[in-house]
C-alpha cells in the first residue's frame, strides 16, 4: 500500500537509490525538498544536472573536474615530478586536506579485484604508465590498505620498478581495511611521511 501520492513516492524512491540513503533518510530529504521555496528546489535540480553534464575527468590525473585540467594539475607551484596514486577522487581530497603534500596525483578509479572481475585494464593504469614517460622522480602508492588496495600497490610497483623511478608506499599509519576518505588528516600525514620504498 502506498502512503504517499505517486510523485512523492517517486521522489523518495529516487533519493533512496543513492548510496548511504535509507528509506527514512529518503523520506526526510523528500519532505525537506517539498517544503523548500520553488527557486531553491530548482537551484538544487540545476546543480545536479549541470554537474552531471559538465564534470569530466582531468586529462592528466583523471580526477573529476569541470575543466580540461584540474586546479592541482594546472598549479605550476606543485612538484610534477612526484605523483601520488590514489583509488578515487575522495582519497585525493583526503590528502589535500592535510595541506602538506606538494606533488600531483593520479586517480585510478578503482582497485584490482579478481573476485569482482576488476583487472588492471579496468582501472587507469595505462594512463599512469604514459605519464611516467615524462620526467618523474617518485611514485607514491596511496591505495587503501585493503586486500584490493595491497594487490593494486604490488602490481603497480612491479610495473614501475623496471623504469628506474622510485616507488614508495604510504606507511601503515592507515589502518588495515580502512578507507582513506574516512581517516583524519594527522594519520594521513604520518602515513605519507613514513612511506617506504617498494
Amino acid at each position: 500500500m502506498d502512503y504517499y501520492s505517486k510523485e512523492i513516492s517517486k521522489l523518495i524512491e529516487e533519493l533512496s537509490s543513492l548510496p548511504g540513503i535509507g528509506a527514512k533518510t529518503a523520506q526526510r530529504l523528500a519532505f525537506h525538498i517539498l517544503n523548500m521555496p520553488v527557486e531553491q528546489a530548482q537551484s538544487l535540480s540545476h546543480a545536479i544536472v549541470n554537474a552531471r553534464e559538465k564534470v569530466r575527468y582531468c586529462k592528466s590525473c583523471f580526477t573529476l573536474t569541470d575543466e580540461e585540467l584540474c586546479p592541482i594539475c594546472k598549479d605550476q607551484g606543485r612538484d610534477h615530478k612526484v605523483i601520488m596514486v590514489v583509488e578515487n577522487t575522495r582519497d585525493l581530497v583526503a590528502y589535500e586536506k592535510t595541506g602538506k603534500y606538494e606533488g600531483v596525483y593520479h586517480v585510478l578509479h578503482g582497485a584490482i579485484s579478481p573476485m569482482l572481475g576488476i583487472g588492471p585494464n579496468d582501472i587507469r593504469l595505462k594512463e599512469l604508465m604514459v605519464r611516467l614517460e615524462q620526467d618523474v622522480d617518485e611514485v607514491i602508492i596511496a591505495t587503501n590498505s585493503s586486500l584490493e588496495g595491497e594487490t593494486t600497490a604490488m602490481y603497480i610497483s612491479k610495473l614501475i620498478k623496471p623504469t628506474g623511478i622510485k616507488v614508495t608506499r604510504i606507511a601503515s599509519g592507515v589502518p588495515v581495511g580502512g578507507d582513506l576518505e574516512y581517516i583524519d588528516e594527522v594519520t594521513l600525514l604520518r602515513a605519507l611521511e613514513g612511506r617506504t620504498e617498494l
